[in-house]
């Protein structure tokens, strides 16, 4: 366990720490004073100084931040700013500041997609097998077709048409295109419902293998990354929906949990087989993050740029302390929410 906690830390370090880089990049790029660039909450482990940043380590692993000047607003009332502070940069230039975190996720988990493409491969929507009567046979599908698209949605991968099937709960029919000895055909399957499974199946595999050249290795590394950003939003939309039960969220204990689960799953097979897993959690995680944060929930990345969205329309920002408090509510029901998920996590892993 004391080396998943360690490569969790590691994985944690590169999620969030390239979250607040893309903040603190740009605003340093546009003069913005940056006050403390901190990794982690709660007590502060060990700090330094450098060009008027201080940089700090925290206690515990459940976040970070990047705080500029007068960030919150409250101080322009006093007029305590410098020229560099957060307020009194164009509202474009605080736009770009704040999108630049959730963007630098999205860029970890590209760069993290082409390490796991070039080193892997990927797999390729291509049928593999049919089951004898099913639907996907009645249709005319055969094993060697390569599947091109589903209900007008292209397909590169064959974790596109797993996921498509599995989330396809009220058996609607599927239009699948597919390529067959290079000619263009479709066909028009209506899921069969399994008992046992309880749920629908088309009734075929698809998964077949590529090993990329290095222009397909970006392509793909794409279409990867692509995968996980609508898995992630289709999941997020299942919870909401009560698709998915509070049991399948995690918080850090669970995802200690999930890498040592991972670890001693590759441990067997090499270090180069866990580098990869961890690249692969890595990977998710800074999706997640991406995505989380460009919700438009006070306290987080998209509820700022909300307010920016505003203040660029009305052509005044929001009263500070009116947006102030809007954030605060918001900072406080995370917390309430961690606190759930880190109880969760407890109960489900240690109960």
């Amino acid at each position: 366990m004391a080396v998943s906690i360690l490569l969790f830390l590691i994985i944690f370090l590169v999620v969030v720490v390239s979250h607040e880089l893309g903040h603190f990049l740009i605003a340093k790029k546009n003069g913005i004073r940056v006050m403390e660039f901190f990794v982690g909450m709660g007590p502060t482990l060990f700090h330094f100084y450098k060009g008027g940043t201080k940089y700090s380590l925290k206690l515990f692993p459940i976040g970070g931040a990047c705080m500029f000047e007068g960030e919150d607003g409250l101080e322009k009332e006093k007029g305590e700013l410098s020229e560099g502070a957060f307020p009194n940069a164009p509202v474009w230039t605080r736009f770009a500041t704040i999108l630049a975190g959730p963007m630098f996720n999205f860029l970890t988990a590209y760069v993290m997609a082409i390490i796991l493409v070039a080193a892997c491969g990927i797999m390729t929507p291509q049928v593999l097998v049919v089951n004898d009567g099913s639907p996907a046979q009645e249709a005319g599908l055969e094993a060697g077709d390569m599947i091109t698209g589903i209900n007008g949605r292209r397909i590169h991968l064959g974790g596109e048409v797993t996921l498509i099937s599995q989330l396809n709960t009220k058996g609607e029919t599927l239009t699948v295109d597919y390529r067959r000895d290079g000619e263009k055909r479709t066909a028009v399957i209506v899921p069969a419902f399994d008992e046992a499974d309880g749920r629908y199946y088309m009734g075929i595999a698809a998964g077949g293998y590529l090993r990329c050249n290095v222009p397909q290795t970006f392509q793909y590394a794409f279409y990867t990354m692509e995968f996980y950003v609508e898995t992630t939003f289709k999941s997020l939309g299942m919870l909401v929906t009560g698709q998915l039960s509070k049991d399948e969220v995690a918080g850090p204990v669970g995802l200690v949990k999930v890498v040592d689960e991972a670890y001693d799953t590759a441990k067997e097979s090499g270090a180069l087989d866990v580098i990869l897993n961890m690249v692969n959690i890595a990977l998710l995680l800074s999706v997640n993050l991406g995505i989380m944060n460009l919700l438009p929930f006070p306290a987080l990345d998209g509820g700022r740029l909300v307010f920016l969205l505003v203040e660029a329309v009305r052509g005044k920002p929001v009263p500070p302390e009116k947006e102030g408090l809007v954030h605060l509510a918001g900072m406080m029901a995370l917390m309430v929410l961690m606190v759930l998920v880190f109880f969760n996590d407890i109960t489900k892993f240690f109960g």
